[in-house]
């Protein structure tokens, strides 16, 4: 079974995660960079939280 560390050490940049799964690890900052400059956007009912810095997106 994979443990929360886990989850946050094996981050993949190409897969759109959803916050439900894995939660800001640190609040309002990019668990792959640390970064807190986002840029969103809303298609289809979903709120897309995409970090400006490394790219990762989270389905918020």
């Amino acid at each position: 079974m994979e443990t929360t560390e886990d989850k946050y050490a094996n981050i993949d940049l190409n897969k759109i995660y959803e916050y439900k799964d894995l939660p800001d690890k640190i609040s309002e900052r990019c668990d792959y960079c640390g970064s807190v400059k986002f840029k969103s956007s809303v298609s289809g009912g979903e709120f897309l939280r995409e970090c400006t810095n490394c790219g990762l997106k989270k389905n918020i």
